[in-house]
Parts: C-alpha cells; structure tokens; sequence
C-alpha cells in the first residue's frame, strides 16, 4: 500500500487546455482532484486568464500556473487571448494562436518532463510527448454524444471535401442511440467540422488527430449517462476510454452579491425564472427581443443574464419598447457577469432557462430548478436531447428551421414546468430529484476521480 501511495505522488502532469473559459475552469477543476492525490501540476494557459482563474486553484503549492505569450493573428483583435473575447465566427484564427504556441509549450515539456500531458484542442502534443517517452490523455469536456455523433473515424469525412448535411443526416456506422441525435435543419449546426480550424486544418482533423495520437482518451461524462456512446469512441479509436465523472467544484461559494440577494429575498420560494446563455452567444437583436417578451408574457419574476445583441452596445437600448415599465419590479434582464452557481442556489429561483453547455448541463441536474433549455449550437442540441429525451429531466422549446423560437413557444414551455398541476412538469421534477439525489450522493463523485487516478497508474506502467 505505502507504495501505491508513494507512486501516486510521483506524478507530474501537464494540463494544456483549449483558450476558453469553458475549457480552462474543468481542466482546473480536475487539476484541483489531481492535486489531493498529490500530483503536482503544471497548467499551461493565457496570460489574461490566470486573473479569471486564480480563485479556483485551491492547491496553489501543487498547481502552477504557467502564462503563455499568445501571438497576434490577423484576424483576431489586438489583445485576444481567449474565446471570450471574441465572437464564435473568429475561432478559427485563436486556434491558430494556440497552435503558434507550439514552441513554447515545447520548451516546457522538455524542460519539466512530466509523466503526462493532458489536452484537447491541442492535436499535435502527441508528436511532442512520444519521443521524450511522456503518456498524453486527451480530455474532451464536452459530452460523448458530440464526439460520437460527428468526430469518428466511422464518419469517413474526405480530406479537402466540405461535408454536406446530407452525409450528416444520418449518425455514423454504429452509433449506439436513436434520441441524442440532430434532426432536419440542425445538421447544419455540424457543418462547421468540415472547416478550417487553424493552419491547414478542419476541426474535423483537429479532433481526429488528436485522438489517434493520444495513449487514452479522457471524457468529462459518467457511465449512468453516457455508458454506450463512451464504449462507441473507444471502440472507434481503439484507446482506452477514462472517464472522470462531471468533476463539479466544491461548494465553497462566495455569498451571492447584495444586490440580487435582496431582489430574489422579495419573491416566494420556487418562483423566479432564471435565464442565462453563457458568454459566447450573441443573439440578433429581433431574437433577443422574442426572447424577453416570451419572460414577460409567462406572469411570472424573472432575471435574465445575456450579452447585448449584434449591433447594440447595451442590453438596455435594444429591449422592446415600453418593455422595462411593463416588467418593473418584477423582472431583471442584465447584460453584466453573474454569480450563476450562487443565483441558482438561491431558494426564490424555480426555473433554469439555458442553452445546455455542457456546463450549464451539470449546473441546471445538480441544481432544484426546473430546467428549460433553448439549444443553439451542435453539442448544445445533443445534450438537450440527452436530458430532454433520454433522462426526461428538462424541457426543450421548439424551434423553427433556422432554430429560431416564437415568444409563446418560450412561454409555454416555461409555464408547462412551473405549473404545479402540469404532468410533465410534475414528471420531470421527479426524475431530475432522482438523477440530483444520485449526482450528490455520497462518493459518487469521488469514486470517479479514484478510479480514473487507477487508470493513469496503469497507463504509467504500461510500457
């Protein structure tokens, strides 16, 4: 035993996440479980967000943050160093940056020599680690079903030819559901796998290679959920396929800001709608507005966190007219950062209105809310259709063909899951409370983070 302990010690691992908060934070998070067992780890990330992360590093004499000089890229605003600060359509260009880092990251890894790279975006650590003897786990934080539907050797996409949504329509040979799937119009949000995401590479590649090369696959899921589909990739792949469990920080939350304490203090338990997208979705002005009038016309208090939209500077000036006297006192739409976590702890708040990233998604089970969700990218829609469809504990809005959605089919959804009569309501609220009791069940975690902690002490002395 002493020298199992001893082994686990030992090890020096190097996180090298994707640029984007979404990435950094359970890239972090795991690096905090790691640390307990004491590993020591080196985290490579911009210089901009060690500021936004530094309050998560909760072992800071085992986890070291190491800045990387993100080169500018035409294309890219002066000063862009993640994805937040930046729309979605300009990604292609940070990945670019991140791949320029290339000698940087390099010279830490020869230099410190760790026993294990973990990574993600970054496909050609492999070719680095290999030959200086080091093992490479890469980490998807999105879920199984948005590798396993698109990004598989199973889906035979044709180097330099765009894939079409007619190849897309159909999952690829094997894939192991028939619900968490795209349906009509949405295979277009997928169509983007087949663009260039970076120097001489598609996304598609990008992800490809990056699995190929890897000694094991790591995925940011649990077996109660995602069992069959985490089975699919490894057997696509032919790597052993670790899994860490959600790995959801602790709850040693900062009290929730006074000024949204003391507004949900004023209504009754269960009875605020909460809305938030996250920080990269801008929405057109026309769907924003939508969007707010379909809060308004369900009755009921409502706080909604979202960026202004295309064209606007400030939420404020793009609300529909008459909108914020009509709501007064009973509703909130902000275009500032919140406490999310802190807000949907808070007893008033009934109902999580989101667009189920993959974040969002372990945020809105582990949560009491109600969950309503508003897809709008690919691997937002297969979670939805994971939670909607399979576990049956959310609601999905319906949308139109080019994923719009009317303010009443907003309303009616939110209203379908906040009426204490409704059946689904009453059926999703049982079946989310099983899966929270489940997820907060003692252990529960902790057993994943053991046992993928077993799986790098074997891939260590697997020669």
């Amino acid at each position: 035993m002493s020298d199992l302990i001893s082994k686990r010690s030992s090890f020096r691992i190097l996180m090298f996440p994707w640029f984007a908060v979404g990435h950094l934070t359970p890239f972090l998070h795991l690096s905090n479980k790691l640390a307990e067992k004491g590993c020591t780890i080196s985290f490579l990330l911009p210089n901009k967000a060690i500021k936004l992360l530094q309050h998560f590093n909760l072992y800071p004499d085992h986890i070291t943050f190491h800045p990387l000089k993100v080169p500018h890229v035409e294309g890219l605003p002066p000063g862009t160093e993640t994805a937040s600060d930046i729309p979605i359509y300009l990604t292609h260009f940070l990945c670019v940056a991140m791949d320029r880092t290339r000698d940087q990251v390099e010279k830490i890894i020869r230099d410190q020599k760790p026993d294990f790279v973990m990574y993600d975006m970054a496909y050609w650590i492999p070719e680095v680690a290999r030959p200086l003897g080091i093992k490479t786990i890469k980490y998807s934080v999105v879920s199984a079903a948005a590798i396993a539907i698109v990004l598989v050797p199973a889906r035979n996409v044709v180097e330099g030819k765009a894939i079409t949504a007619a190849e897309l329509s159909a999952p690829p040979t094997g894939y192991p559901s028939t619900s968490v799937v795209l349906r009509g119009h949405e295979v277009r949000s997928l169509l983007f796998v087949s663009q260039p995401y970076g120097e001489g590479i598609t996304f598609y590649e990008r992800a490809c290679t990056g699995m190929k090369g890897c000694d094991a696959i790591a995925i940011r899921s649990c077996y109660e959920m995602e069992e069959k589909l985490c089975d699919y990739i490894g057997r696509q792949y032919g790597k052993p396929v670790f899994l860490t469990g959600p790995v959801l920080p602790e709850s040693t939350r900062t009290p929730l800001e006074d000024r949204w304490a003391q507004w949900l203090n004023g209504f009754e338990a269960g009875s605020v709608v909460f809305c938030s997208f996250g920080s990269q979705l801008i929405l057109e002005k026309e769907q924003l507005q939508e969007l707010v009038l379909g809060f308004e016309s369900t009755g009921l208090p409502f706080l909604v966190v979202l960026k202004p939209p295309v064209g606007s500077s400030t939420i404020e000036e793009a609300l529909p007219e008459g909108f914020e006297e009509r709501v007064k006192g009973r509703g909130v739409v902000w275009g500032g950062w919140v406490q999310q976590l802190e807000i949907l702890d808070h007893p008033s708040i009934g109902c999580f209105v989101n667009t189920c990233g993959f974040g969002s998604m372990w945020e809105s089970l582990m949560s009491d809310c109600q969950i309503v969700l508003v897809p709008h990218l690919g691997d937002q829609i297969l979670n939805t259709r994971l939670m909607a469809e399979e576990l049956k504990v959310a609601v999905e809005v319906e949308r139109d063909e080019k994923g719009w959605f009317t303010k009443e089919n907003l309303s009616n959804a939110i209203k379908g899951v906040m009426d204490k009569d409704s059946e689904v309501g009453s059926m999703i609220k049982k079946n989310h409370s099983e899966w929270r009791k489940l997820l907060r069940s003692e252990g529960f975690m902790s057993s994943y983070i053991d046992k993928f902690f077993q799986n790098m002490q074997e891939l260590a002395d697997h020669k």
